[in-house]
């Protein structure tokens, strides 16, 4: 388990800059990009840009946490995405629409994204690995 240490060492700018950098995906929607290139494939696209982003970033900073680096870029960007709906679906639509509008919704998507954070810090730590042989 990690200790307050742990949490203070962490390179929260570093956090913070890799979450605001995943809302390319909802952006592309917002802007009707992934309509225009193909819903299911622009997601899946932007998901794995993102996430080589994600990997090469803290693979090349030589972050010394990266897995819990990377779950919190995922709950970063969670956070975000719910903010930034609940602040435009209003404006867009009319009406509250989202995770805010199905509080259920929320712990799917924290989930999701800690997953996706915790997969792309085992790919560092698995080129960690690599590099040392």
């Amino acid at each position: 388990m990690a200790n307050n240490t742990t949490y203070q060492t962490l390179n929260w700018r570093l956090i913070a800059t890799l979450s605001i950098v995943a809302l390319a995906r909802p952006l592309m929607s917002i802007l009707g990009i992934s309509d225009a290139l193909g819903k299911p494939a622009a997601s899946i696209t932007a998901t794995i840009l993102i996430t080589i982003v994600w990997v090469a970033t803290v693979y090349f900073k030589q972050v010394s946490q990266p897995i819990l680096t990377l779950v919190f870029v995922g709950i970063g960007y969670a956070i975000l995405a719910i903010l930034i709906s609940g602040i435009l679906s209003p404006i867009l639509t009319g009406h509250l629409q989202g995770p805010l509008a199905n509080p259920f919704a929320i712990i799917s998507i924290l989930m999701t994204n800690v997953v996706w954070g915790l997969v792309a810090g085992l790919i560092v730590i698995t080129l960690n690995r690599f590099k040392q042989r």
